[in-house]
């Protein structure tokens, strides 16, 4: 059902929290697994969050050995631009059956919810989005 998931992932709480679903349903499924970290952009194309090379190695070596522990081959994929927008492009280009991403709560208000990454996953993506509270 879902051959390919797309699980992007930072440095949150709620990303490693979200680490242990993808894994259960990847193995179910016996999904391709694909791991995306975006170093955001500001208007000036200069990257402004997740921006040190090596926390990022760091970060994503973490998550595949995580994965490999479970028996899961992962993907890696960097990428640099607007996290939501990045997360969508990268979905279609690998053909995502899902996109299972950590919540972090700050979106579910009214006043957060137009700038919530997740959100703006869940309305532009090409495919369904599984949101780990």
């Amino acid at each position: 059902m879902f051959k390919t998931v797309l699980f992007p992932i930072d440095q949150s709480r709620e990303s490693h929290q979200a680490a242990e679903t993808v894994a259960k349903l990847v193995k179910v499924h016996a999904s391709r697994l694909v791991l995306l970290s975006v170093v955001e952009t500001s208007e000036g194309e200069e990257p402004v969050a997740m921006s040190d090379p090596e926390a990022i190695a760091k970060m994503l070596t973490t998550a595949k050995d995580f994965f490999s522990q479970q028996g899961i081959e992962a993907e890696v994929l960097e990428r640099e631009g607007k996290p939501a927008f990045t997360i969508c492009d990268v979905a279609d280009e690998i053909d995502a059956n899902l996109i299972i991403m950590g919540c972090r709560g700050i979106g579910l208000t009214e006043e957060g919810a137009a700038d919530s990454v997740t959100n703006r996953v869940i309305n532009l993506s090409p495919c369904p989005v599984l949101i780990v509270p």
